[in-house]
């Protein structure tokens, strides 16, 4: 069962009514059918559904708290406002195959995941969560992918790419609430006066619609967000253009901290590198570029 929990900005977005957004292709970029069949035919490994903790392979259910209604590719809902599709949901339902259980995908804000884990609400986060030092005190992470911090801007804009934060000093940042992009900004915004620069302002949003809007709408400079997140959004909507890479950063399954499910979803990710169906999977939602070689649980934060 889905538990479905949207907002009007969510559908919005989703269903391409944003400003500025393409109606017409609102589900993927031009070339990529968001509804290809790529998981179907995965089936059951026993030797890694024996790594399963006993309760688990009893139950036959995995319970994953799933941040869905942000920007494709990660996780969104098709215009028939039902459907939820996404490359953070191929992932899981393939690797739920490999290990022959359900995904019991429930949907919550982004910001809430990581402490519903730690409360025992959920089993599994998912919502593009990127690996760090800070995050690994509290939460393990089985990676599957390789993502990370980038920046978008308005056609217009005369912003440069961005190598060092301190070029952004003046301007006004959005991003989204309890990012990894907010964390880096509220730790870099000192550096602006010890240059002799105004600090740059941050405007936190919850929802990627809103967001998206505002740089449309000219109430933000710059949108910093995820890599591949972006790269898709400003392929369809016109009058923004991807500025650059920022910083690469591991993305994972969130697990509570000491999670006996770790080595099964490793082992589930690593068969389906294996098989071909990863691959399949990142060719449709074109991310290949951030495919990683073998999953790890808790590899080092990228530096």
């Amino acid at each position: 069962m889905f538990s479905r929990v949207r907002t009007t900005a969510a559908l919005l977005l989703a269903t391409g009514l944003l400003a500025g957004c393409a109606a017409s292709a609102p589900d993927a970029a031009p070339g990529l059918d968001a509804t290809a069949d790529v998981v179907s035919t995965v089936s059951k490994d026993e030797s890694v559904a024996a790594l399963l903790p006993p309760e688990v392979r009893q139950s036959g259910v995995l319970t994953f708290g799933s941040s869905v209604g942000g920007t494709p590719p990660n996780a969104f809902y098709l215009p028939d406002n039902r459907t939820i599709v996404g490359l953070d949901i191929d992932i899981a339902d393939a690797v739920g195959r490999v290990l022959g259980v359900r995904i019991d995908r429930q949907e919550a804000a982004f910001e809430t995941i990581l402490p519903a884990l730690r409360s025992g609400k959920f089993q599994v986060g998912t919502g593009n969560f990127g690996v760090t030092e800070e995050r690994k005190q509290t939460i393990d992470f089985v990676t599957y992918i390789d993502d990370g911090q980038g920046f978008a801007v308005r056609q217009d804009s005369d912003l440069a790419p961005v190598t060092d934060l301190v070029q952004l000093c003046g301007r006004i940042i959005g991003t989204g609430s309890g990012t990894t992009f907010e964390a880096t900004l509220n730790a870099n915004v000192h550096r602006c006066a010890e240059t002799g620069r105004p600090p740059y302002q941050i405007q936190v949003y919850s929802e990627q619609s809103a967001l998206y809007s505002a740089l449309h709408q000219g109430r933000i400079d710059v949108l910093m967000s995820t890599i591949n997140g972006l790269r898709h959004a400003t392929r369809l909507q016109p009058n923004l253009r991807f500025l650059n890479e920022f910083r690469r950063l591991d993305v994972g399954f969130a697990l509570p901290k000491g999670s006996p499910l770790c080595p099964a979803l490793q082992a589930a990710v690593n068969k389906l590198i294996a098989d071909g169906t990863y691959q399949r999977i990142l060719r449709k939602w074109g991310t290949e570029p951030s495919a990683i070689p073998s999953s790890q649980i808790n590899p080092p934060e990228h530096s």
